[in-house]
C-alpha cells in the first residue's frame, strides 16, 4: 500500500519522540536511582511500592510505641522497687514492735520510723518521668495520684491505663494504676479480717487467722464472745450460736464454717473479738493504723499485739501485690522485645521487597540506556536517508 510522504514523517517523528522520551526515563533512573519516579513509570509496582511502605511505616510506629512503652514501664520497675524496699522495712518494723518488752517510748519511735517509711512510700507512689506525667495515675497522667490530708492518703488518679499498639494484633498496657497497686490491697488474710473489740479488759489477743475449707466459709461478721476467761461462744450477725460455750485454751485454734483463727493470752468475761469478710485497705491506711496503735497511750497491750499482727499480714498482702506487678511488668518489657525483634525483621524484608520494586539496577539500565541510543541514532540516520529521496531524483 503506497504510503504518503506526510504519513511516513509523522510515524517517523513518533517513534523518534518514543525513543526520546524511553532514553529520558532511562536517564532518569540512573541519575535518582529510582526506577519509579512518577507513578505512570510502572503503576502496578507503584501501587504495590506505596502497599509496601505503609506497612513499612505501621511497623515502624510500633517500634517506636513500644520504645516510649519500655521507658515508661522501666520507671515503674524503678518505683516499685522503691517501693518494695520501704514497705519491707516498715514489715520488719512491725515486727520488731510486736515485743512485749518494748516500751512505750520504744514503740513511738517505731511509730516515727514508719512514718518516714509511709512517705517514703507516698513519693514512690507519686513517681514521675522525666516530663512530669505520674507513672500511677492512669490515665489522668497529669494528676498527681496521691494526696495526703492529715494521716489519710487519697487515690486522684484513673483507674483505667493507656493501651499501646506494639504490633498489628499486640498492645500492652502502659503502665498500672495506683488504685491497683497502693490502694486496693486484700485486708486481712484476704477472706477474712480479725479484731479486738475495743472495750476488751484482758490481755488476750487474736491472730489474722486462716482459711482450712474455702467451700464451708460463709461470709459473714462472727463474734467470739468470752463469758469467763476459760469459756467462750461464737455467735453470727443474727445472734445464732455457731459455736456453743467450749472451754478456752490460749493459743488453741478456734474453728468454725471452713476457718479458724487464734486467741492468746487471758480474756476477762465479757471480752470479744470479731472475725468479719476481708475487705480492701490501702498500704498507707495499714501503714497509718500500725503508727496510730503504736503511738496510742488507750489500747491495752493485747489490743496493740491483734493490730501488729493485722498489720503485717496485710502487709505481705501488699508485698505479693508488689511482686505481682512487677512480675506483669517485666511479661510487658519481655513482650514490647519480642515484638520490636519481630518488627525488625518485617523491616527488612519490606525495605528489601521496596529496592527490588523501585531501585535501579544500573547495570540493566546503562546497557538498555547504550541501546535505545543506538536505536535513535539508526532512526534518525534511517529517516534523515530516506527524507532525501525524490523521483526527480531518477528522471534524466
Amino acid at each position: 500500500m503506497p504510503i504518503s510522504t506526510l504519513t511516513f514523517q509523522t510515524n517517523a517523528l513518533a517513534e523518534m519522540e518514543a525513543l526520546e522520551t524511553a532514553m529520558t526515563q532511562t536517564q532518569t533512573e540512573l541519575s535518582t536511582g529510582s526506577r519509579l519516579p512518577n507513578a505512570a513509570a510502572d503503576p502496578a509496582a507503584t501501587e504495590q511500592v506505596n502497599q509496601l511502605n505503609m506497612t513499612l511505616a505501621a511497623s515502624q510506629q510500633y517500634v517506636s510505641n513500644g520504645t516510649a512503652a519500655t521507658a515508661n514501664l522501666q520507671l515503674e520497675q524503678s518505683a516499685l522497687t522503691s517501693a518494695t524496699n520501704a514497705l519491707q522495712s516498715a514489715r520488719d518494723l512491725a515486727v520488731e514492735a510486736n515485743n512485749g518488752a518494748l516500751s512505750a517510748t520504744d514503740r513511738q519511735d517505731i511509730a516515727t520510723q514508719l512514718q518516714q517509711l509511709k512517705n517514703a512510700l507516698l513519693g514512690a507512689a507519686n513517681s514521675t518521668d522525666p516530663a512530669g506525667n505520674y507513672l500511677f495515675a492512669g490515665t489522668a497522667s497529669g494528676t498527681q495520684p496521691f494526696a495526703q490530708t492529715g494521716s489519710s492518703v487519697s487515690y486522684q488518679g484513673d483507674s483505667q491505663v493507656n493501651q499501646v499498639q506494639i504490633a498489628a494484633d499486640q498492645s500492652v498496657s502502659a503502665g498500672d494504676s495506683g488504685s491497683s497497686v497502693f490502694m486496693n490491697i486484700p485486708a486481712g488474710n484476704g477472706t477474712f479480717t480479725t479484731a479486738a473489740a475495743a472495750a476488751n479488759t484482758g490481755s488476750a489477743s487474736i491472730d489474722p487467722g486462716s482459711v482450712t475449707n474455702p467451700a464451708a466459709w460463709v461470709p459473714d461478721t462472727y463474734t467470739i464472745t468470752f463469758t469467763s476467761p476459760t469459756q467462750y461462744q461464737v455467735t453470727d450477725s443474727a445472734g445464732n450460736v455457731v459455736v456453743p460455750a467450749t472451754t478456752y485454751t490460749s493459743g488453741q485454734a478456734i474453728t468454725f464454717n471452713g476457718i479458724e483463727t487464734t486467741v492468746s493470752g487471758t480474756p476477762s468475761a465479757g471480752d470479744q473479738f470479731t472475725v468479719a469478710p476481708a475487705g480492701q485497705a490501702s498500704i498507707f491506711s495499714t501503714i497509718g493504723n500500725l503508727i496510730s496503735a503504736l503511738n496510742s497511750g488507750t489500747l491495752t497491750s493485747a489490743q496493740v499485739t491483734t493490730q501488729i499482727g493485722t498489720a503485717v499480714t496485710q502487709m505481705d498482702n501488699a508485698l505479693n501485690n508488689f511482686d505481682d506487678v512487677q512480675a506483669s511488668v517485666g511479661g510487658r518489657l519481655n513482650a514490647i522485645t519480642a515484638a520490636g525483634n519481630g518488627a525488625q525483621s518485617t523491616q527488612t524484608q519490606l525495605q528489601g521487597t521496596i529496592s527490588t520494586l523501585s531501585d535501579t539496577d544500573y547495570a540493566a539500565a546503562t546497557t538498555q540506556l547504550s541501546t535505545e541510543e543506538l536505536a535513535l541514532q539508526a532512526a534518525q540516520e534511517s529517516y534523515a536517508s530516506i527524507a532525501k529521496l525524490s523521483l526527480f531524483n531518477y528522471v534524466n
